[in-house]
């Protein structure tokens, strides 16, 4: 039996990725998103594949959304094996001070309040299908532990995500829910390729920074769900290999 799958953010970058390589694997995946043409794009590039993948038009930062979209999921499926919750936003990279406090929250309430919202209708699912069980991953990012200059509220929401991610980790416990959490530094997407060209480092220099194909990203969340639900990986960096993270850059 294919498992059921929902990856946020699947109109494009690491959503993309990871639906795309949970297809090429026989999973059944619902693709979420607020653009329905990323998402139907998304669909077509799964080739046959895309037969088995269901678009779903959903804003993770409003919980009534996300929990139809999750109803939808179970009348559909009757089952949810594994949420990739991916979805997330930056905002310009100013000074605490400069950046407006609608751009604080609206970061806080995708990356943060979406996230949990969604592991929520996931968990609940989970708890209550036969067989019970399933798997959480979140995208906790690098900036989980370590930031970038001008960067406050990304980073404070994905620190947060660890903190969820542990949580869920503990209560999930009783009813085989395992969840784990993928920290990513520099998989080429689009919202990377400014790096390429000069991105901030610690002491405010500019410098272009590697990056590494996203696939590698897709590739180490199919192998974290590969594992039986009595394992679970809580914690994997996934980086280019010479990107300045490790030491002192």
């Amino acid at each position: 039996m294919n498992k059921i799958a929902i990856v946020t953010g699947a109109g494009a970058g690491i959503g993309r990725a990871v639906a795309l390589k949970l297809l090429a694997n026989n999973y059944e995946v619902y693709l979420a998103g607020r653009t329905i043409s990323k998402l139907d794009e998304t669909k077509s590039l799964a080739g046959e594949a895309g037969e088995r993948a269901y678009v779903l038009q959903v804003d993770v930062a409003k919980p009534d959304q996300v929990k139809a979209a999750f109803h939808k999921i179970y009348e559909k499926s009757g089952r949810l094996d594994l949420l990739f919750n991916n979805a997330g936003i930056g905002a310009a990279p100013v000074l605490c001070d400069d950046l407006p406090v609608d751009d604080w929250i609206n970061v806080v309430n995708t990356n943060l309040n979406g996230s949990y919202f969604c592991a929520r209708e996931a968990f609940g699912i989970m708890r209550m299908q036969s067989p019970q069980g399933g798997r959480i991953i979140n995208n906790g990012s690098i900036s989980a532990t370590t930031p970038r200059p001008f960067s406050a509220p990304y980073t404070a929401t994905k620190h947060a995500i660890t903190g969820l991610t542990k949580s869920l980790s503990l209560d999930g416990r009783p009813y085989d829910i395992a969840c784990g959490q993928i920290d990513i530094g520099n998989a080429a997407t689009d919202m990377t390729e400014v790096m390429q060209k000069g991105v901030p480092q610690a002491n405010l220099e500019l410098k272009p920074e590697p990056v590494m194909p996203v696939e590698n990203v897709a590739s180490a969340v199919l192998y974290m769900d590969s594992l039986a639900l009595d394992a679970n990986v809580q914690f994997m960096t996934v980086m280019a290999t010479k990107m300045p993270f490790i030491g002192r850059g």
